[in-house]
This record gives C-alpha cells, structure tokens and sequence, in this order.
C-alpha cells in the first residue's frame, strides 16, 4: 500500500497537470513571436533599424507590464480575482496576435501589435506563475515548475515552431501567406491548449475581501508586501539578483534572431539552431531541478549564471569577428555593383538589381543568378538595361566583390559564426529552462500562500524592470557604437552583477534555505 501512495504521490493530479499546459500553450508565443520567426520578419519589413525598433518595442511592452505588476497583484489575491485577471490577459495577448497577421503590410502597426500582444502574454505569465502555489505543495514545486518548462519547450516550443518552419520552407520564406500562417497558428495553439487551464484551475489561496476595497487600501497591501520583502535580508538579495540575472536571459531570448539578421545570418540556419535550444532545454530543465534538489538552488542558479556570461561572450565574438567583413562587403557591393547601375530607368531592370545583389553571399549565387536570366522572356534578355544587371553581377563575383575579395572573405566569416550561433543556441537550451524554472520554484517556497500573486506582483516587477534595461542596453549601446556587438557584450555587466550577489549574499542566502 505504502509503494502505491509513491506512485501516486509522484504522479501529477489533475490541478498540476493542467497548470503545466499552460507552458505548453503559450511556449509558441515567446518562440514564434518573441525570438525565432517575428523578428526576422519585422526586421526585413521594417528595414535597416529593425532590430533598435524592435528592441524599444521590447523595452515599452514590459515597462507597462512591470509598472501594473504590484497593483494587478495585490487586486488578485482577493477571491475570486486571479482567475478573472489570467483570463483577460491571455485573450489580449492571443487576439492581438491574431491582428499582427492583418497588418504586416505596415511594420509601425505590426510593432503596436506586437508590443499589445506581449503586454497580454506578460500579464498572463504573472497570474500563471502565482498559480503555481494553488495547485502543488512546496515539496514538488521544483518539480512541477520545471515540467511547465520542459512541456512548453517541447510542446509549443517545437510541434507548432516545426509546422511554421515545414511551412515557411514549402511556401517561401518571404511569402506572405505562410509568414501569416507562422503568427495565425500562434493565436490558436496558444487559445485551444489553455483550455484545460480554465476548466481545472482555482485560486485555493487568497484573501478575503473587505469592506475597503479602495484603491488605497491596494496600495497600502502593497506597501506592506514591500516592506517585508526589504525586511527579509535573504529574499531582497535575491530578488535584487534575478532583476539582473533574469535581465540577461530576457534579453537573449528576444533579440538573438534579430541580431543574427543583422549580421547577415541565414535565415533558416539560425531559426534550425533555436529549433536545437528547444531540444535540448527539454530534458535540461528537469535535470536542472534535480541538481538543485541536490546542491541547492542557490549554487545551480550560480552555475547557469557562469555560464550565461560565456553565452554573451560567444554572441559578441559572434558579431565582432563578422561586423568588419559585413561593411567590407557592403561598401564594395555599392561602390563596385549598385553605383554603375544606378542611372537605370526600366522598372524591371531595377528590381533585379535590387534582387540579385541580395544573393551575392550566398555560396550559389552564380548559379541563382543564372537560373534567374534563365527564366527571362526572350523580350526582357533583349533589354540593354537587363543585360546591364546581369554583365555587372558576373563581373562583381567572378572578382570576388573587388580586389581586396569582400564577398569571398564575407562568405567565410558567416559560415564561421553561423557555427558560433549554433554553439550558443546549445549553451543556451541547457540552461535557459532550468535558471527560469528554479528562480520561479524557489521564491514561491518563500513567500505567504494567500498573497502569493501580490508577491509575485513585486517578482515579475523586477523581471521585467529588468528586461525593460537589456533590450534598451543593448538598443542603446549598438546605435551609439554603431556594431551591434558591443550591445551584446554590454549584457555581460547584468549577469555579473547578479553573480556577485548570488556569491555575496551566501550567508543570507543560507539562512533562508534554512528557513
């Protein structure tokens, strides 16, 4: 008798597994929209700014997130209010998803979308994350929080991220029907798998509302929800840490496809490389919990830290060794292609210009090149501008991109750091599941069951402080220096900071462990 309450006590109920299908919901969300394909997108829509646009937008989407934070949780702590608030969150975060779709004909529209999308997918994960206290017990909260993670990398992470690319490969990567797909498919994977979340998901702990419900008496709760976080020496170093550490792994998630696009990356390559950090988070998230099981939490957290600096250290190698190259290549493409051609007047002769430089890197592009004169009416190969276009673009790669080679040297620098992007993606997935996993787990081990979203509230404020800095940080420094590089390296200054901490604070940190 005794071995079958094991087996049941290590099978999740009802209640934890719908929870975890939360993860699998809206998993789709951060890797379509938020890292893999939508940034790629916006950033070929929107054009050479793309990635500083796409950062600020980032950066404005969690602001309005973190500064409701404290005040949406001290108003779900009372009965009945978590519930409400999740749902009203998911569906903004899932309808303006839907609208992204509508609107890709104008990148300023396409980054309000975005921005709306994000604050619903934001405001949800709040409300998601206090739940975790409702449906599980502190003893199997590592484990439960890191099954949210591992089903979301594996579940919307991957199938519906699969069905994107298959579809983007079959269609065209710039088609417009099958970008649409990629964001359509978003809305109703994340919408259909929340389901089971709003069928067998309550809010077991709260707080009994009063005869004051005032918007004072609000922020006199969250007050006093600060006070004691200040009060608990362990708990602020902590939180303090995560606002930086959490920073970096935010920032990462969201402008890494966006920064390989700008460094003239492959397209397919990088998403394929993220498609691998999925893979490998899956598994890496549960072993994750199990090493803090045995080295406490505190020591594994420091641990991903470690290693999420070598990651921005690989990312700004990634870009500095190519940046030289990349403006090698693009001035001599100006100076020795598009200025002999820039008289031209036939529509038709202009838009291969504009078509077959952008295929000058490829390594068949003489043979691309080639199929695309061959698809030509004998009536367009008789046009002197076109035959103009075409004598230019043999001549500039038969030379190499000049004497000095840029295309030659160009090819070989991003073959290299596509092979550092992929090297990162591993790191990555080994430790992004499970630092965001733990951090979650640890802190509802240490806070009041009946205010757990008022204190999540005050959690999420410093997550998302935090990722309102790395987007801008990064936004910031690669636009004054000009080299998207030096705003990744500028990250490594945030998982320092909370390193040090972590490292600091042992003593404070053992005492709550203790406790």
């Amino acid at each position: 008798m005794a071995k079958q309450g094991e087996k049941r006590e290590k099978r999740f109920t009802k209640k934890e597994w719908s929870w975890i299908m939360y993860d699998w919901a809206n998993s789709i969300y951060a890797t379509n929209i938020m890292a893999a394909i939508f940034p790629t997108i916006f950033v070929s829509i929107a054009g050479e700014a793309g990635d500083i646009w796409w950062g600020y937008g980032t950066s404005i989407a969690t602001f309005v997130v973190a500064i409701l934070a404290p005040i949406l949780g001290a108003v779900a702590d009372y009965k009945g209010m978590k519930k409400k608030l999740f749902t009203l969150f998911m569906l903004v975060g899932v309808v303006f998803t839907f609208l992204i779709a509508l609107v890709m004909n104008n990148w300023k529209l396409m980054l309000v979308g975005y921005i709306l999308s994000r604050i619903g997918f934001s405001g949800s994960c709040l409300f998601y994350d206090s739940f975790l206290t409702d449906v599980t017990t502190d003893e199997r909260m590592d484990k439960v929080s890191s099954w949210g993670y591992a089903m979301g990398y594996i579940g919307g992470s991957t199938i519906p991220f699969l069905i994107s690319i298959a579809v983007l490969l079959i269609l065209g990567y710039s088609n417009p029907i099958a970008q649409k797909f990629s964001i359509l498919i978003t809305s109703v994977w994340w919408l259909v798998f929340s389901l089971p979340f709003l069928k067998n998901v309550e809010q077991t702990h709260y707080v009994e509302k009063t005869k004051d419900n005032s918007i004072g008496q609000i922020f006199r709760s969250v007050g006093r929800t600060a006070k004691e976080i200040f009060q608990r020496k362990g708990l602020l170093l902590f939180v303090l840490a995560y606002f930086f550490y959490i920073d970096g792994v935010g920032t990462i998630i969201s402008i890494s496809t966006a920064y390989g696009t700008v460094l003239g990356l492959g397209t397919v390559g990088m998403i394929l490389a993220l498609l691998v950090t999925q893979i490998v988070a899956m598994p890496c998230s549960i072993i994750f919990a199990n090493i803090a099981a045995k080295v406490t939490a505190r020591k594994a957290l420091i641990g991903a830290i470690i290693l999420y600096t070598l990651i921005c250290v690989v990312g700004f190698y990634m870009g500095f060794s190519l940046e030289p190259h990349q403006a090698a290549y693009e001035q001599a493409t100006q100076a020795e292609y598009t200025e002999p051609l820039a008289e031209l007047q036939g529509e038709k002769a202009l838009s291969l210009r504009d078509e077959v430089a952008g295929l000058f890197t490829d390594k068949d592009a003489a043979t691309k090149i080639a199929e695309m004169k061959a698809g030509l009416t004998e009536e367009e190969l008789g046009d002197e501008e076109i035959g103009q276009v075409f004598a230019a673009a043999e001549s500039f790669l038969q030379s190499g991109g000049g004497e000095d080679g840029a295309i030659t040297r160009f090819r070989s620098a991003i073959s290299f750091s596509t092979i550092l992007f992929w090297a990162m993606a591993t790191l990555v997935g080994t430790v992004q599941g499970g630092i965001q996993a733990v951090s979650r787990s640890y802190f509802g081990k240490l806070i009041p069951k009946e205010r757990s979203n008022e204190f999540f509230g005050f959690f999420d404020i410093f997550g998302k402080f935090a990722s309102v800095l790395g987007p801008f940080l990064y936004s910031l420094i690669g636009g004054w220096t000009g080299r998207s590089s030096f705003g990744v390296l500028a990250l490594i200054a945030l998982f320092l900071v909370g390193l040090i901490i972590m490292i600091r604070g042992k003593e404070a940190f053992e005492e709550l462990d203790a406790a």
